[in-house]
């Protein structure tokens, strides 16, 4: 990782040392106590990102949110270019969770998604950065099918190609719409971008580079895609828990209450994002270019983005097996 740029913000004090657990971004916490984040974005984040998150976050803040804030260089920039874009934001002390392991903070989850959904509600915003594709799963299924075709002789190739043709049929045979009315949202709402407080309160949302326009099925869909998953993104015993969604489900309905044809599409779009996401992974497990990995648990990046897919995949069939049973929880 390249030393982050510190004489930019002379106002910071202390080191920069690592803060794990970012997929895409080269992240820092800046002092100790800590005072901010510093970050380097990777390549598919533009620049002008920033913007937006400068706009937004003020928003939020003048509706009595707690958010992080940009932080502005001593030049007066929202970020500077040394060796790739870098930026600081604001820390928010708190805890950060990486998987949900009871309703209590389920309930929190969702109470914490629905008042920053209601706060952007009606903000009018013109995204200086957006990722068109960012959800666009009938994109990211033609780039696993491309992948298989330009990766034939990688090394992964044969186990990939079995989970790919079973993602690619279960996708054929998804039975949802893909063209609901879109909001401002978070865009990529995994359960270790909310902040909770100590006793388990949330807080606020971070990582907001991946904000924009999209459908309510899709951003919650992705939410209840890593809330409802006792397990971590690759392990291999994955379930969708049913607890875990009502609690959220019920908590996110509590402060912002949702019409029946809107929570009928909810649960299709859980389906719906975690076979996009297995997709993705397996993509990436020949194309070995975008997704960071673990090189304490995997030989390489590809070997761990096929224990990703392989997990989504088996997380994709557990919620169409309770989508029942997730219509009686949103009593649709």
């Amino acid at each position: 990782m390249a030393q982050p740029p510190l004489h930019a913000w002379s106002a910071l004090r202390g080191d920069a040392r690592p803060l794990s657990g970012g997929l895409i971004n080269d992240t820092y916490v800046v002092g100790n106590p800590p005072q901010a984040v510093i970050q380097r974005l990777h390549p598919v984040f533009g620049p002008r990102v920033n913007e937006d998150i400068d706009a937004i976050t003020q928003h939020l803040d003048a509706q009595g949110l707690m958010t992080p804030r940009l932080l502005r260089t001593d030049a007066g920039d929202a970020w500077i270019e040394d060796d790739g874009i870098w930026r600081a934001l604001s820390w928010v002390d708190g805890v950060t969770h990486h998987k949900l392991d009871s309703t209590d903070l389920a309930a929190e989850a969702g109470k914490l998604v629905a008042r920053w959904h209601q706060a952007t509600e009606d903000l009018q915003h013109d995204f200086a950065f957006s990722r068109p594709l960012a959800h666009d799963t009938k994109h990211h299924i033609s780039v696993l099918v491309n992948a298989l075709h330009q990766h034939n002789d990688h090394r992964l190739t044969e186990k990939v190609r079995p989970l790919a043709h079973d993602i690619l049929g279960d996708w054929a045979r998804w039975t949802g719409r893909t063209d609901h009315p879109t909001r401002i949202a978070h865009g990529d709402l995994k359960i270790s971008n909310l902040r909770f407080s100590a006793d388990g309160k949330g807080l606020c949302l971070l990582d907001l580079d991946t904000m924009g326009q999209l459908s309510l099925d899709v951003e919650l869909g992705d939410a209840w895609r890593s809330w409802c998953n006792p397990a971590t993104e690759d392990d291999p015993d994955v379930r969708f828990d049913l607890r875990l969604f009502a609690a959220s489900a019920e908590g996110y309905l509590s402060e912002r209450p949702l019409h029946p044809e809107v929570r009928e599409t909810l649960p299709l779009g859980v389906q719906r994002i975690c076979l996009e996401l297995a997709a993705r992974f397996a993509a990436d497990a020949l194309s070995e270019s975008y997704f960071g990995w673990d090189p304490e648990r995997f030989a390489t990046r590809g070997e761990h983005n096929l224990a990703r897919a392989q997990g989504q995949f088996r997380l994709a069939r557990s919620v169409r097996a309770q989508i029942p049973e997730m219509r009686r929880i949103l009593e649709v």
